[in-house]
């Protein structure tokens, strides 16, 4: 069996605090490009650490991010749990097109309906529906059923309070 050698940028994210890493990308800024692309990559543990990463020291709207959107979006589907909430939350820093948002909709629809998924992750897909929504308001009346309690009971009593403001806010600005 061959072992890998693990890169600099990886012993970081796994031997690291966030703020370390954050320092890190900070003064290191050419690294950049290897974090985005081991954020997409199926490489555990260091691919949802790197998305982790990734939203926390990016802008918004990070030019260098909208080169990987599609990638995002299309291996999103693909990845466990943590690393699906992590992407989604690089996700709701970007503006999106219309093509992107129908396919993040979809994408963010089916998370939200799987109730044994995590609840951290249903709702920061469930955030991207409401986004979304807001450029769609055709979407809303979708949205609020699903919002029904067979989808909800799952959820903390925290998120399923998140969840009701965030339909508030929706069909107040509506």
């Amino acid at each position: 069996m061959t072992k890998t050698i693990e890169t600099k940028l990886e012993h970081l994210l796994t031997n690291s605090h966030k703020a370390g890493m954050i320092a890190y990308m900070e003064s290191h800024p050419s690294d950049f490009t290897e974090v985005i692309k081991l954020a997409i990559a199926d490489k555990q543990p260091y691919s949802w650490r790197a998305a982790w990463v990734l939203w926390s020291c990016m802008d918004i709207n990070d030019k260098q991010v909208r080169k990987y959107l599609k990638k995002i979006i299309d291996i999103l589907p693909k990845r466990k749990d943590n690393q699906q909430r992590e992407l989604l939350m690089i996700l709701q820093r970007m503006e999106l097109n219309n093509e992107f948002e129908g396919q993040l909709f979809d994408i963010c629809t089916n998370i939200w309906v799987q109730i044994n998924k995590t609840p951290s992750l249903r709702y920061n897909a469930f955030k991207l529906m409401v986004t979304i929504s807001k450029k769609h308001p055709d979407l809303i009346r979708e949205i609020n059923s699903l919002t029904e309690s067979n989808y909800t009971d799952t959820l903390s009593d925290s998120v399923k309070k998140a969840i009701t403001k965030l339909m508030k806010n929706l069909t107040i600005k509506n």
